[in-house]
């Protein structure tokens, strides 16, 4: 390893990897993203650098290659409902391990592991000052017993940390507490600074892109195997250059800039690629409004959204409390490694995308989803149009188009306070006027950390946003991931009577069912926007311009009035932010009383409790599992269409007690008017498998476009549960393959989406396309992901058979397919593997990647222990 000694200071030396050195000229032509992975090579895996540099080097020739490289994140971020499905297959791993005559404790963490609890809170009150307090209550009495789980880890597995509920959202907690930019280290005695980087298991860990941390979201089995020391090993990646000239016009704010580049990117048919911003438009930018654009890079198809470090992240780390030496320290290594922003560079790019910031207006997305922008103005007709009715019709006292749910949430917009001061705001000039929303919309506010309440209580704002119904329910998802609670009573009876009604968000995804079950359209806005919009009730055309009271003296006013100047938010900022903030109130979060005295196993293997309805020892952690490669013959189990999403998959939202999931847990003994939402159940497996394709929006293409929640058995013609349908299938030695459209896995990184597809017994799914993502969740669970050629049409319908050669499998190497239809015909296709390195090959070849890490310690780590310490007679909580 190349080394190079600066003082940032404190005249301390610190010691960083000599890019320039290494590289020379090139190195200012290599796009910021491929220096820190090009550093992490060099630091971490030396012997390999000399054939990575000269990887990098035929990359600038060309902007691409095929080179596969290691990556070494310095820590992992986990939330709740991807923690507990890892943390269930960890200790169902141990287990294994204990049964095979390993010793269960090798199997420990070797980086730092931090884990929000951020996905579970719903909204079951709100629009009442103790809305937040019994919300929160609510979860602690759902979720002990997930909980409990979490915190064995703290004491099972040393280096993994919870953050109690109610310090904020994953993605902001990151921002504000642990992102260090820079990172230091000893090693043999010196000081090593180097990029913090990370992984997380939740497809919007790049919002932290925004202030130049490289990190981009995996599921959570991948994340498994980077926790016991696997590298992440990919092909050097395509880099998507997005030039930005000029700023933001007056009134324009982070979320249309993020909408703006969302649909941009997405006509651009970005599909994994590293999307980095570069140009002198970058700096007018802050770290907040570079986190909301960043935040959505799975939304525009991106793996991740990078934003170089520069005078922009320092000012994000003082304003967040960070010290100055650190913010030196920062700078004075971002500029010695070569990583430092030059707003006049223009690296080698794989290609260039434009854009000039001035042309962005106010935006709404929707009303399916995040990449369809359109104007405020537009969004009335456009939700007249997917609906087809016309929304002069209703018969309702409810209109169609009423906003059943006007919700300020997600990391992707509450961790600005420039948004958060705009929508304080608009819900002040309306208190002023005596305006507030209608009564059947359902209103929330979830900032992303406790910091929020401090700066909008100082300001006054809260108690306007209070005044209006947009008081705090909780620090989490809530209605971003479907947990928005019971819709008010009158809007449920409107929608069930036929009226056309839609969610509005300041969230990143509005696919249909997402929000709420009862929902298929929704729309993405900014947070001043759902309070304005929310006022109304209801989309109209036009609705800026929309009369909604008279001023003091007899004057017009309207909707657009209310939306406050940039002038007016600065102002506020200015006033009332502190940085002393971020940390007082995380630490004050911290000490939650009800995480502090839950009682939890502290025994080295999780004591199962075999009557539980949360957490199950799920049957694939074994380290014996077949391959489901091989040259064979099966029945479509599913045919779905386009944009078939992890949400459609693996739905997230509350189980109803008449869902075949739910008629389980009612048989389990789980209380028939509270069987939490989907995310909850997710270290069960017997609910997850009942709840694939719960959705209903997902069909079917093999039943005439009926739920996908059902299937055909094709020998018999007869229909029936999915589950029970495959498990038919897997009695008969039957293999199964799905079959999918385009962007088959958008949406969330649900490991379950894969693992419940794995636990039909499917060895292939067969798409034209696939979100990253989901595409290696499924690898990590065994299944091999197709991607069919665009020019061939590839129709299925009951009773064909699919011949499928995948007995050798390389890196995108060609599947032959073949369709054998019922009376005789016989389609011919070629397919390509969505197989990226020689890893994910290996871990097809292993059965999944639970099996090859259990095979890899297995190998290395059969100590002699007691298992009588492993197993308690009894657990608290068991």
């Amino acid at each position: 390893m190349v080394l190079s000694t600066i003082s940032p200071v404190n005249r301390a030396d610190w010691e960083t990897v000599d890019l320039p050195q290494m590289l020379g000229v090139d190195l200012s032509r290599l796009p910021w993203v491929l220096r820190v992975l090009l550093e992490n090579v060099a630091r971490r895996e030396p012997a390999k650098l000399p054939d990575v540099i000269e990887h990098m080097k035929c990359w600038l020739a060309i902007g691409s290659s095929d080179a596969e490289i290691p990556f070494h994140p310095s820590r992992v971020l986990m939330h709740d409902t991807t923690c507990v499905p890892a943390l269930v297959d960890i200790a169902a791993m141990r287990d294994a391990l204990a049964e095979a005559g390993g010793n269960p404790q090798s199997l420990t963490p070797v980086l730092k592991v931090d884990v929000s609890v951020d996905h579970s809170v719903g909204v079951d009150r709100y629009g009442q000052p103790n809305a937040r307090e019994f919300n929160m209550q609510r979860e602690m009495e759902r979720n002990s017993e997930r909980y409990r789980l979490m915190k064995w880890a703290t004491t099972a597995l040393p280096g993994v940390k919870v953050h109690p509920p109610g310090t904020g959202i994953m993605h902001t907690i990151n921002l504000e507490q642990l992102a260090t930019v820079i990172s230091v280290e000893e090693r043999g005695g010196k000081k090593v600074a180097f990029p913090d980087t990370l992984i997380g298991t939740d497809s919007h860990t790049p919002m932290i892109n925004g202030i130049g941390v490289l990190a981009w979201g995996v599921g959570g089995l991948e994340a498994e195997s980077v926790l016991f020391g696997f590298p992440v090993m990919l092909r050097i990646p395509d880099v998507v250059g997005v030039r930005l000239r000029g700023r933001l016009p007056q009134g324009v704010l982070s979320t249309d800039l993020a909408l703006e580049v969302t649909s941009l990117l997405r006509r651009h048919n970005i599909s994994g690629e590293f999307v980095e911003f570069f140009g002198d438009g970058v700096c007018s930018l802050t770290g907040g409004d570079r986190a909301v654009v960043a935040n959505m890079a799975p939304e525009y198809g991106a793996s991740t959204g990078y934003f170089p470090i520069d005078q922009q992240t320092i000012a994000y780390l003082r304003a967040t409390g960070r010290s100055a030496d650190h913010c030196a320290l920062v700078e004075s290594v971002a500029r010695g490694l070569g990583i430092w922003f030059d707003p006049s560079a223009t690296p080698r790019y794989t290609r260039i995308i434009n854009l000039d910031l001035s042309t962005v207006e106010p935006l709404v997305a929707g009303p399916r989803r995040p990449q369809d922008k359109i104007s405020l103005a537009a969004a009335a007709s456009a939700l007249e149009t997917a609906s087809g009715r016309i929304f002069a019709c209703t018969q309702s006292s409810i209109p169609h188009g009423a906003i059943a749910i006007a919700a300020i949430t997600s990391c992707t917009n509450t961790t600005d306070q420039k948004l958060l001061a705009a929508a304080g705001l608009v819900a002040r000039k309306a208190v002023r006027l005596g305006l507030h929303p209608p009564k059947w919309v359902k209103t929330s506010l979830a900032p992303g950390s406790p910091s929020a309440e401090f700066f909008l209580r100082r300001s006054g704002l809260l108690s306007d946003l209070e005044q209006i119904g947009f008081g705090i329910v909780g620090h989490g998802c809530t209605t971003c991931i479907g947990n928005s609670g019971p819709l008010q009573k009158d809007m449920a009876d409107a929608i069930a009577g036929g009226t056309v009604a839609a969610a509005l968000l300041s969230g990143n995804r509005n696919f249909p069912g997402r929000v709420h079950p009862s929902l298929e359209f929704g729309f993405l806005a900014s947070p001043p926007h759902v309070v304005a919009l929310a006022l109304l009730g209801k989309l109209v055309a036009d609705p800026l311009n929309t009369k909604v009271a008279e001023g003091p003296d007899g004057e017009l006013v309207r909707l657009r009035d209310l939306l406050p100047s940039d002038e007016e938010i600065e102002a506020v900022l200015r006033d009332f932010s502190q940085a002393g903030d971020f940390r007082q109130a995380f630490q004050e979060a911290e000490k939650n009383v009800s995480w502090r005295d839950l009682e939890a196993p502290t025994t080295p293997t999780f004591p199962w409790d075999h009557a539980s309805t949360y957490i199950r020892r799920p049957p694939f952690a074994a380290a014996e599992l077949a391959s489901r490669l091989g040259r064979y013959t099966a029945h479509p189990l599913l045919v779905l269409g386009d944009d078939m999403t992890t949400d459609h998959i693996s739905p997230a939202g509350q189980i109803s007690a008449q869902s075949y999931a739910g008629r389980y847990l009612v048989s389990a003994g789980a209380p028939e008017d509270d069987l939490n939402v989907y995310a909850a159940r997710r270290g069960n497996w017997e609910v997850m498998v009942r709840g694939l394709f719960d959705n209903r929006t997902a069909a079917n293409l093999l039943l005439a476009r009926r739920p996908a929640s059902s299937t055909v058995h094709a020998p018999s013609n007869e229909e029936g549960p999915l589950w029970e349908i495959a498990e038919r299938y897997r009695r008969e030695r039957r293999s199964v393959v799905v079959v999918a459209g385009e962007r088959y896995g958008a949406g969330s990184s649900r490991d379950w989406a894969a693992k419940g597809v794995a636990m039909l017994g499917v060895r292939a799914v067969i798409a034209k396309s696939f979100e990253r993502i989901h595409r290696t969740n499924l690898i990590g669970m065994g299944v091999l992901p197709i991607i069919l050629p665009n020019n061939q049409e590839f129709s299925v319908l009951a009773g064909d058979m699919i011949d499928v050669d995948a007995l050798t499998v390389s890196p995108r190497c060609n599947i032959g397919l073949s369709i054998r239809g019922s009376l005789g015909t016989r389609q011919v296709v070629t397919g390509q593997a969505a197989v990226e390195t020689d890893q994910e090959v290996e871990t097809l070849r292993s059965g999944g990647m639970i099996p090859q890490i259990l095979k890899t310690f297995l190998s290395s780590h059969k100590d002699i222990f007691d298992p009588n310490q492993c197993r308690p007679a009894s657990a608290p909580g068991a």
